[in-house]
Order: structure tokens, then sequence, then C-alpha cells
């Protein structure tokens, strides 16, 4: 899947903010699909192929994240943009702990939404490339089949989480700045202080951390590395 074949579902409840979407996505060669509120965005994710979701938190019946909540039931993977006037970090921080992969501020620009979609995108498609297997200690990812284990135990991801651990075992043994990371996996080369980064870093902690295997390191003030365990002596 190239990005620009993909289809997008944009659910908002302002008629024209789901047209701006809509016309900007097609322009530059997305399919679009549009909702006005959550429930009719699951029946139309459920009747199609969606590739990216791009959903409004300030909704009326079903809000943005009772949508993540009722899609990551069913679906671990698919890629989840929240929009959202709400700038408190504690609404950005549940977003993302309940599977939304990014989050962008009301009022945006195209631009900037338009580079997070493509980065999205980029980092959820595979190709015949990517057909390879990474491993550290206990920890195997097969990028081919978009698969986690540590040791027997298989591990679900979002496809952030994934993109994100992919560049730590892809650079293993390397420290990788704060700034790169932001790039690599999110598309941001711009100035930010967005706490996305320190967020992705505990979500993968909790998932594949265990009792002595604890390879992501912190390095203060510059950024993170993935630590091959050294062999027992």
């Amino acid at each position: 899947m190239g990005e620009t074949s993909a289809t997008i579902l944009i659910v908002d409840d302002e008629a024209g903010v789901r047209e701006l979407l809509a016309d900007a996505l097609r322009i530059v060669g997305y399919e679009t699909l549009v909702a006005g509120d959550g429930d009719e965005a699951l029946t139309l994710w459920r009747a199609n192929t969606v590739d990216l979701c791009i959903v409004d938190v300030n909704m009326p019946t079903m809000d943005g994240f009772e949508f993540v909540e009722s899609v990551r039931r069913d679906d671990a993977a698919l890629p989840i943009l929240l929009l959202s006037a709400r700038d408190a970090a504690a609404d950005v921080a549940h977003g993302l702990r309940i599977g939304a992969d990014d989050y962008v501020r009301k009022p945006f620009s195209l631009e900037e939404l338009l580079l997070r979609v493509s980065a999205i995108l980029r980092r959820t498609s595979t190709s015949e490339d990517d057909e390879r297997v990474l491993s550290c200690g206990p920890l195997t990812m097969n990028l081919d089949r978009h698969e986690v284990t540590v040791g027997d135990e298989p591990v679900d991801m979002s496809a952030t989480e994934f993109r994100l651990l992919e560049v730590l075992l892809g650079k293993k043994n390397h420290l990788l700045s704060r700034e790169q990371l932001l790039r690599d996996v999110w598309d941001i080369t711009f100035d930010s202080e967005t706490s996305v980064l320190d967020t992705y870093i505990s979500y993968l902690r909790k998932k594949i951390h265990r009792d002595d295997f604890a390879p992501i390191t912190t390095v203060r003030g510059v950024g993170f590395k993935l630590v091959d365990p050294r062999p027992s002596a």
C-alpha cells in the first residue's frame, strides 16, 4: 500500500472541518470517507477498508476517546490521529494511553496535519524490503508480520509503538537524541515541546521490560538507547 492510495476516515461533527480535511487529503491523492459522529464512523469503519482515522475528540453521542476505545477492542493496529481544541496535557496523555497514535490541536495548519498523516502511513506500511527480524535478548520483532514477542509471549502494539521500537532496535546500543526520534517516528522537524516521546517510551517499557530485562535506557537531557544485555560471566 503506497501512502497516497490509502483510505482515510474523517470523523468530526463540524461539516466545515470535514469538508476542509477531505478536500486537502483528496488533493494529495488519498481516498476519504467522512462521518459526523462516532456511531456513524464505526459503521463506516466496519464496512470499508480504512488505513487511518482522523477523529475529533469533542463530538456528541460518542466522543473521540470513546471511538478509539471501541476500535481498539477489535483492532490494535489501525492508526488513529486525534484532533482537539483541548490543550491540557492530561487530555493528550489520555488519548495516547487508550491507543491513539498522534494528537493534533485545533486550530491546526493543513501543512502540519498532512505531514503527520504522511508520517503515520509511512511507518505503518510494509514492503518487501522490510521483511526482516530484529532482536535484543529475549525480545524479537518481525517487521514483515508486525509481531513482537518477549520470550514466547506475544506483545500487542499500536502502529506508533511498533515504529518507535523498530527505530530503537535498528540502532541497538546507539544513543538516539530526542530530536532524531521525533523526526524518525513522528516526522516532527520543528521546535516542539511535545511529551509524546516520553509517553511512548513509558508504554514500551511497560510492555517489553521483564524482571532483569530492561533494555530501554534514558540519557538525561539527550535521548534514549536500547541496550543489548551483556552475556553473563
